[in-house]
């Protein structure tokens, strides 16, 4: 199998204007793993390759498609058996590979579902991470590399500490923001408090938002608390969380998780054959900023999310008045709020997200806020922000049906800097 890249394919760039292949790939199934808080080691029915097959096969089904019509993947594998948790050694032969344990390629899933190689006419593992996968696969099918795509996110969780800095010797940069390992949650920390200095609000705010994204997830039916809590999750219970970096607390971060993700991408014209109602893509856009620093300032966050949420529109050819559903990517919860302000959705203006969270943001209300409960209410999948808006286009979201228009939705994944948004649209532009 030969193993494709695609150059010149991102949309990242102010003042190209409305995309050219607006409404011309579509999204015609998806479907889930279930979702385990880590991989129980030697369990090969839940290893990560297992639970890509079975996505990629209710994928398949969702969309009344057979694998003999796929002929590309796109996976962002997942770096977690090179560096994200602690080392150990390689499994024994047949198992001499972290490809289907932690990780999953194209390839791999190819030959899990008894696609032959020569089928293939486009496969890849190049995005390294949901946000870039999208508009690498919506790029793919837009200029005729592939007809019928698989779109894989595999999110991997072994034994041990996430992000555990294994080296006992550090050199170089890593030395000083790395000692013990990820220092991401130091930097939105610091970014809180600079918030609330410049323009008021408290954490009592966050808490209704985290309060309301648990509740929107306990109706994911794959979600990772459903099921596991029954009740749904409090202002109280969030403000007595433990603090990891105050202000931030347990609470603002997501859990990370053993999932996978796969969704179903082919010509808007091919789709009209298949099961499921087509939902079009109408703009891809990404964002890649130079990092001054290790540590990011709260008015470089602004500026990046701003830029990018002004490309991701104009090549929609909308204004933000006509977004209906906005499912931003809150894997710190400080991202949801710099997100909505950056947007402007529902008029939410710089400084205002603290009070937006006053009012009514479930789904029966009218400022629907993360209706998949985001990462924080499904756990660290990534995709449940762009499913839920899928769902709610096509009318099946269940439970977390909006009660206004949902016509039109974004979703967008992962930090202010480096990111990707889609623009969806339930009918034809």
């Amino acid at each position: 199998m030969t193993i494709n890249t695609q150059t010149g394919w991102m949309r990242n760039r102010l003042g190209e204007g409305v995309w050219k292949n607006r409404g011309k790939v579509a999204v015609a199934g998806l479907g889930h793993s279930p979702v385990d808080r880590r991989w129980e080691t030697g369990n090969f029915d839940k290893s990560l390759g297992a639970y890509s097959i079975l996505a990629a096969q209710r994928a398949m089904e969702d969309a009344g498609i057979t694998a003999d019509q796929i002929d590309g993947i796109v996976s962002a594998p997942g770096p977690l058996g090179d560096n994200w948790g602690p080392s150990r050694p390689y499994f024994a032969p047949p198992y001499d590979s972290e490809d289907g344990i932690t990780k999953v390629t194209a390839e791999w899933l190819a030959r899990g579902l008894g696609i032959a190689p020569d089928k293939l006419k486009f496969a890849s593992n190049e995005p390294p991470y949901i946000g870039l996968a999208w508009g690498y696969a919506i790029e793919a099918i837009a200029t005729g590399k592939a007809s019928t795509l698989l779109m894989l996110y595999p999110t991997g969780n072994i034994e041990g500490r996430y992000h555990q800095q294994t080296e006992k010797r550090l050199s170089g940069a890593t030395k000083w923001p790395a000692l013990w390992g990820w220092t991401g949650g130091s930097t939105y920390a610091y970014q809180f408090n600079e918030y609330t200095r410049r323009y008021g609000g408290s954490k009592a705010e966050v808490a209704r938002f985290v309060a309301n994204l648990r509740r929107n997830g306990l109706m994911v039916p794959w979600g990772y608390y459903t099921g596991r809590q029954q009740k749904e999750f409090t202002v109280e219970e969030y403000l007595a969380g433990r603090f990891i970096n105050e202000p931030l607390n347990l609470y603002d971060n997501d859990l990370p998780v053993n999932a996978s993700g796969c969704y179903v991408l082919t010509t808007a014209e091919r789709a009209k054959d298949m099961k499921q109602k087509p939902v079009y893509i109408w703009n891809h856009a990404e964002h890649l900023a130079t990092m001054r620093s290790t540590v990011q300032t709260l008015d470089e966050a602004q500026d990046w999310c701003e830029a990018s949420a002004r490309k991701t529109l104009e090549g929609a050819g909308l204004s933000v008045a006509d977004i209906d559903i906005f499912n931003p990517y809150d894997g710190f919860t400080l991202f949801a709020q710099t997100w909505l302000e950056a947007f402007g959705w529902h008029g939410v203006k710089k400084g205002e997200a603290l009070e937006f969270y006053k009012g009514d943001i479930s789904v029966e209300g009218p400022h629907p806020f993360l209706s998949s409960g985001g990462n924080i209410g499904t756990g660290r999948t990534r995709t449940a922000i762009y499913t839920d808006t899928i769902e709610q286009l096509r009318g099946t979201a269940g439970p977390r049906q909006v009660r206004v228009r949902a016509d039109t939705g974004i979703a967008g994944c992962v930090l202010p800097q480096t990111n990707g948004h889609v623009v969806f649209g339930k009918h034809l532009p």
